[in-house]
């Protein structure tokens, strides 16, 4: 269990979860999966059928738009990606899930969540509060994209999760911002140059 153990802390911040639940509910039907750099773990057009939940490493979601690639998602270390609304309506993907590291998922496949969730009250109740979860979150990037300016957002995001300027390419958090690159440049020349990032104008 031990590799698997951010997975349970993770879980925890959910519902009160023994190791002895963990390991008779869950475990099972957990598979450790690994993949290399830029390696496509989902495709376009195909019915999502992994839960994902990132152990080390970092991957990205994406949809393709003529010759551009648009990021809608990107997770690292003890988050969770999936293509969420093919994962659970069983219909074709309109998104990429591509590993932007070498990379190691927590993944459970949907027949297995389906007998997870069977298996007892408190499975399913986790269950919602995971999906609940992801929504909101996703609810409230939507609005950051419609009421913040792009300035605003790099500042948030720079405050949130300065290590990933260096670990994710220039131009996935451009397009994952919603930034035109050669703004998205400004604002990363001025964090280098000391301009402190939670000035918001």
């Amino acid at each position: 269990m031990d590799i698997t153990r951010p997975f349970l802390e993770y879980l925890r911040k959910f519902v009160v979860l023994t190791d002895e639940e963990y390991q008779h509910y869950i475990l099972p039907y957990i598979k450790v999966r690994r993949f290399g750099k830029k390696e496509v773990v989902t495709k376009a057009n195909e019915v999502e059928n992994y839960f994902n939940f990132v152990l080390r490493g970092m991957a990205r979601k994406y949809y393709k738009k003529g010759k551009d690639e648009i990021n809608t998602q990107i997770s690292f270390e003890n988050h969770i990606i999936h293509s969420q609304e093919s994962y659970h309506s069983r219909t074709p993907s309109e998104y990429y899930i591509e590993t932007i590291e070498p990379t190691t998922f927590v993944s459970i496949t949907h027949d297995d969540l389906e007998k997870i969730y069977d298996s007892s009250k408190k499975m399913e109740h986790l269950g919602r509060l995971i999906i609940t979860y992801t929504m909101v979150i996703k609810d409230r990037w939507q609005i950051q994209l419609v009421k913040h300016s792009p300035r605003e957002r790099f500042i948030h995001f720079v405050n949130k999760n300065p290590e990933l300027l260096q670990r994710v390419p220039q131009k996935f958090l451009a397009s994952y911002l919603n930034i035109k690159p050669e703004t998205f440049s400004r604002f990363k020349h001025l964090v280098r140059n000391g301009v402190k990032t939670n000035d918001p104008t």
